[in-house]
């Protein structure tokens, strides 16, 4: 272990490092010169491409994180995901229906989730997982869409779950079902749509592809900012 207590000792793919202690995870790996193509999406927790397992010196504990968000510690041995090998269904949202059915069709795993937690512990956003299972299981597809909406399908639910549940297909499956089928239609939205296609505004936005940038930010620049717009 390190003995300079502005660095610490880390284990990247099972080979010792010393890095600076004010790192996290991704930047770590940039400083000993890894090239991220992969799993180095937005790099403020939101995407959830950087999915990392590590373990501590020490303590038999595997962990989980971002590592955009993780700092690295002593000791730390970890691994990135930067995707997670999981079932993902392949159907046709208009015809399904928004019950127990369609979830149990695709994903019959989920009734066999134990309510253990281990996937909510997991869960880098703080979401109540095991809440999201619970509803899904009940087919109560608006309340699992609205617990699942801060879901980044980073996968680190499924890497800890004991039934082998891919939690985070499950759930955007409901957020897709209660879009789709049982959240009510915008009409304002709705009418915008249909001028669009009726070509309203076809020559405005021939125009606008014709502009130069300088000629855009201008014009964005002297737009007409409604109330409560930033």
């Amino acid at each position: 272990m390190s003995t300079d207590k502005s660095a610490v000792t880390i284990y990247v793919f099972g080979k010792q490092y010393e890095v600076p202690r004010n790192l996290t995870i991704l930047t770590a790996m940039e400083h000993l010169g890894y090239r991220l193509l992969r799993g180095c999406g937005c790099r403020s927790g939101f995407c959830g491409a950087c999915a990392t397992v590590y373990r501590i010196h020490g303590d038999f504990r595997l962990r989980t994180g971002l590592a955009c968000q993780t700092p690295v510690r002593s000791g730390m041995v970890f691994s990135m995901l930067p995707f997670h090998p999981a079932t993902k269904a392949r159907y046709d949202i208009k015809n399904l229906t928004p019950d127990i059915n369609s979830l149990t069709r695709y994903y019959p795993e989920i009734m066999r989730c134990l309510q253990c937690n281990s996937c909510s512990r997991a869960c880098p956003q703080d979401l109540s997982v095991i809440d999201i299972m619970a509803a899904a299981m009940r087919g109560d597809i608006a309340n699992a869409a609205d617990l699942s909406f801060d879901c980044i399908m980073c996968g680190l639910c499924a890497t800890r779950c004991p039934a082998e549940i891919v939690q985070y297909n499950v759930a955007i499956l409901t957020r897709r079902l209660y879009g789709t089928q049982i959240a009510p239609k915008s009409k304002h939205l709705q009418k915008r749509l249909g001028e669009i296609r009726a070509g309203r505004y076809d020559d405005e936005l021939a125009k606008l592809v014709k502009m130069s940038t300088a000629e855009l930010t201008k014009l964005y620049n002297s737009r007409e900012i409604e109330a409560g717009e930033a």
